[in-house]
């Protein structure tokens, strides 16, 4: 029973490979797409997968074991659109007569024109996809160094009045512009506005370290008053 099952099969499969095609066509380039590497990966397609073979960097596809039956053909590109095709295989037919096809229209009658085989197709156009416009990104904005600097310059600029008003008197009174030498807090105040950060920051330097000066210069000067006045004290 078992054999007579598995003849009966090989049987249906004889008959059904025997009726199958093989189904061959070209892309043929042009202005729109000119060669494979334009193209990217695409398969020829029939019935919305049910069969299908990609297509090679000649241009050429063959779709493999296609049995009796009526199918839509299209080729599956990423970024190109190309005309559809009816395709009839049958029994008694060594090749498949091809059709012309408007999508969205019915498959009877067929139309009476009938196109060369084996099949060529080319572009027709290729698609246009919506790129959505890009949103503010803060984070992106900061992350630029050009726009840092100036966010750093615009703090200083408006903090340096409000670091001067808390300097010590005697500390502001020593930072007052010299005949014989310029100011350094104007000197910064300057660097960081041209956004020569390193000069201003240099000028800052140079007027605590002259502040440190004066200041141990005037300790120095109140402790020889102070041992002055002692010495007296002993006479």
């Amino acid at each position: 029973m078992v054999h007579i099952w598995f003849l009966c099969y090989s049987l249906v499969l004889l008959v059904t490979t025997a009726s199958a095609l093989d189904i061959q066509g070209r892309i043929k380039w042009n202005g729109v797409v000119g060669n494979a590497t334009a193209l990217g990966r695409a398969k020829a397609v029939l019935d919305d997968g049910k069969y299908s073979g990609s297509v090679t960097r000649s241009g050429q596809f063959t779709i493999y074991g296609v049995p009796e039956g009526t199918y839509i053909l299209h080729i599956s590109s990423h970024d190109y659109a190309f005309d559809q095709l009816r395709i009839d295989v049958l029994s008694d037919s060594p090749t498949p007569e091809v059709r012309p096809y408007l999508p969205a229209t019915p498959l009877n009658p067929p139309v009476k024109a009938l196109l060369a085989y084996p099949i060529t197709l080319s572009a027709k156009d290729r698609f246009a996809y919506f790129n959505p416009p890009q949103s503010f990104n803060i984070v992106s904005m900061l992350s630029n160094p050009m726009m840092l600097m100036m966010v750093f310059g615009g703090v200083m600029m408006l903090a340096m009045p409000y670091l001067m008003k808390n300097l010590d008197p005697e500390a502001l009174a020593s930072l007052e512009p010299r005949s014989d030498q310029s100011h350094p807090t104007a000197e910064a105040q300057s660097a960081f506005a041209s956004g020569d950060f390193k000069g201003g920051f240099a000028a800052l330097m140079k007027a605590a370290e002259d502040t440190t000066n004066q200041d141990t210069s005037v300790s120095a000067s109140v402790s020889q008053k102070s041992s002055r006045a002692s010495k007296k004290g002993r006479r």
